[in-house]
């Protein structure tokens, strides 16, 4: 007698599939370094002695190489105002998003746009908790608005360019391409907050806390796209 047929599993039953590696490389790296930006931000808070001392150094020193090459100073003003800026930065992104949202990555698109945004948002938010004064000079070479932890033109930078760098890779880019992306996206996030504290409107660990929020905001983004939860939706 033929026995009757199993049915097959239903979907419920099926096991969940697996967590790609990718996010579960970015979810670590994005708890890393968001213990180390919470870490940087508390010191920050508390006025820590020994930070504030660092950087007053650095801003001192810094200050007297900028007044004395006024060239290099004003090539720093270039780059800060247009090529760095953060609504530089911010169009790079929304080219991203339609491109994106045009070849039918809708939710990509998104993805990217959210990133930004929330970059932003955490950027201001912090900035008005903290409170910290920028650098006075009895000679100033530049200005800028808003508290100074942490730097917004860090932070932009560091969330555009890890971004676009991510969906470079997604896309396929390697090679001789890929090293050039990672070069100018990696002078790009460095220059961007060197300038800032040249040009005197920043402090050294304002502009390594830009660069520490930025890159946990990246990464816990592309933790959470490469995720289970969204890979069902892709």
């Amino acid at each position: 007698m033929q026995s009757p047929a199993v049915p097959p599993p239903s979907r419920s039953d099926s096991p969940s599939p697996p967590i790609p590696w990718g996010a579960v490389t970015a979810g670590r790296l994005a708890v890393v370094l968001g213990v180390a930006s919470l870490v940087l931000l508390a010191l920050v808070a508390a006025e820590w002695a020994p930070l504030f001392s660092l950087d007053r150094t650095i801003s001192v020193d810094l200050h007297r190489w900028a007044v004395d090459d006024a060239g290099f100073t004003h090539a720093n003003r270039i780059l800060t105002d247009w090529v760095w800026d953060p609504w530089t930065m911010r169009l790079l992104t929304a080219v991203a998003f339609f491109l994106l949202w045009f070849s039918g990555s809708r939710l990509l698109a998104c993805w990217v746009a959210l990133t930004s945004l929330v970059g932003a948002l955490v950027s201001q938010g912090v900035k008005a908790a903290v409170g910290r004064d920028r650098p006075t000079w009895p000679d100033p070479l530049d200005s800028a608005h808003y508290a100074a932890f942490p730097s917004g033109h860090a932070m932009t930078a560091t969330v555009t360019v890890g971004i676009l760098l991510w969906l470079l890779r997604q896309h396929g880019l390697s090679g001789p391409l890929w090293w050039a992306a990672l070069v100018v996206g990696v002078v790009s996030v460095l220059g961007s907050g060197f300038n800032r504290v040249w040009l005197g409107v920043h402090w050294s660990s304002d502009v390594v806390g830009g660069w520490l929020f930025g890159a946990c905001l990246v990464a816990l983004s592309v933790a959470t796209y490469e995720g289970r939860a969204l890979s069902r939706w892709r």
